[in-house]
């Protein structure tokens, strides 16, 4: 299938690492020029040199998107450099554990500008353009919004935030054919979640304990399989889609976890 995507220019936040360097990959691999947006230049840079390396084309912008100010000036970096904006991913973020009981004022709102403000002023400072290409946006958002997780409030809020924003947006912008949707990742196998998992006194024993749970294919999803979904939400072929909130995630979230040992 052709996605048509080709030469389209799509900012990915956090495209350098874990699944948005796999949907920067899949968007290059289409024809797509992925803008990756994240705070490490290294890493930027190194993630558009391995798309690149394998026919691709990428760019980058170093940016903490924490910063509100960084955001409207990455925008206008993309904009300067392509004159266009035909697409957005959503996708940087950190599980970064302030809970209710252990957290404070200070946290919880650190928190809900590393995970949830940035995408609201990445699409507000995006707007004019995708308005101009009618393109689409594509929020990357956790279970933890609808499973609850536990110690991790200000993550779980910000998830929240992020499902309740992609039905609002798509309402607001259905006037100028401006498609919004949302891809909720369950258990996906990251760099970040394999470092993760090695911090806990068992971690090949938990490791299996968390895929038993994965009704499908008792697997962790891959950073690909996001991706792909990714591509086709933010394609012609998906031309009718929009307000919708995906999950990719093996049946976790929503299909009985008993069935994956039936």
């Amino acid at each position: 299938m052709d996605l048509q995507l080709r030469d389209k220019v799509i900012i990915v936040t956090g495209g350098a690492k874990g699944i948005g360097e796999g949907i920067s990959r899949v968007l290059a691999r289409e024809g797509a020029i992925p803008v990756i947006v994240g705070r490490k230049e290294q890493d930027n840079q190194d993630a558009v040199a391995a798309i690149e390396a394998t026919g691709g084309m990428a760019w980058q912008v170093a940016a903490e998107l924490a910063d509100p100010a960084a955001c409207e000036q990455a925008v206008a970096a993309v904009v300067a450099r392509f004159g266009r904006i035909d697409g957005l991913v959503n996708n940087a973020g950190v599980n970064d554990g302030v809970g209710l009981e252990n957290g404070d004022y200070e946290r919880f709102m650190a928190s809900l500008h590393k995970n949830v403000v940035h995408y609201y002023l990445m699409a507000h400072h995006a707007l004019p353009e995708l308005k101009k290409s009618k393109g689409a946006i594509l929020n990357i958002t956790s279970k933890t919004a609808e499973t609850g997780q536990g110690n991790t409030s200000a993550y779980a809020a910000a998830n929240g935030g992020r499902n309740a924003l992609t039905r609002e947006w798509a309402v607001e912008l259905l006037k100028y054919g401006i498609r919004v949707n949302a891809i909720v990742v369950a258990e996906c196998w990251t760099p970040a979640y394999e470092t993760w998992i090695q911090t806990l006194p068992n971690p090949e024993e938990k490791l299996r304990e968390i895929t038993s749970k994965i009704p499908l294919e008792n697997r962790m999803t891959t950073a690909e399989e996001i991706a792909n979904t990714t591509a086709f939400l933010l394609s012609a072929c998906s031309s009718h889609t929009t307000g919708q909130i995906v999950h990719v995630d093996g049946g976790y979230v929503h299909l009985d976890r008993a069935l994956a040992n039936a």
